[in-house]
């Protein structure tokens, strides 16, 4: 979205214009699902979850409009604020729930998802870039799913975790070099 009609449609849609409301979500929810999914990845083996969040984050966005004041500051910042405490909670809510449970019933035909195998390799893969990321500090992650991920410039990064663009730049160039410099040995392991 470019500045002008993103303020346009945002301003429209806090007025309660439907047609502006539902554009907004739709142009907004491919980068919301993106950030879920980054900061959530695949809990149990699918993005159900994450998928799940970036709806919740839809609706409290919906609730939230109507309350909305343009501050001089990007909608994405509004946005993304709102998206990173519902994926918070998302990883509250995971950790409490962690038990294991057995399913209801067996299928009756062959399942066509991913085998077993191909499951477990995306699987570590995931780790391996989970472990990855976790081993940045919050700022540069989050830079780091902001800018690659959703996608968002380093202007809307900035006003997000309230640096300048330029630092965010910086932040995310250091912070890509380490993830480089990690990488070279953790994705080669061989998991033991």
């Amino acid at each position: 979205m470019t500045a002008a009609p993103e303020t346009d449609l945002v301003a429209r849609a806090v007025r309660r214009d439907p047609e502006a409301t539902a554009t907004l979500l739709a142009e907004v929810r491919p980068g919301l699902v993106r950030y879920c999914r980054a900061r959530l990845g695949r809990i149990g083996g699918a993005y159900a979850t994450a998928d799940d969040v970036a709806q919740e984050v839809c609706l409290a966005v919906l609730h939230a409009l109507p309350r909305y004041r343009d501050e001089g500051r990007p909608f994405s910042a509004f946005l993304y604020g709102i998206a990173a405490h519902k994926v918070a909670d998302a990883q509250r809510a995971a950790i409490r729930d962690s038990t294991v449970t057995a399913p209801a019933a067996l299928p009756d035909g062959p399942d066509a998802d991913p085998g077993p195998e191909q499951r477990a390799v995306a699987t570590d893969l995931a780790r391996r870039l989970s472990a990855l990321l976790a081993r940045l500090s919050e700022v540069q992650r989050e830079i780091v799913l902001l800018r690659v991920a959703v996608g968002l410039t380093a202007d809307e990064v900035g006003v997000i975790v309230g640096m300048s663009a330029a630092a965010v730049r910086v932040t995310q160039s250091r912070a890509l070099a380490r993830l480089r410099s990690l990488a070279g040995t953790a994705l080669d392991e061989v998991a033991a």
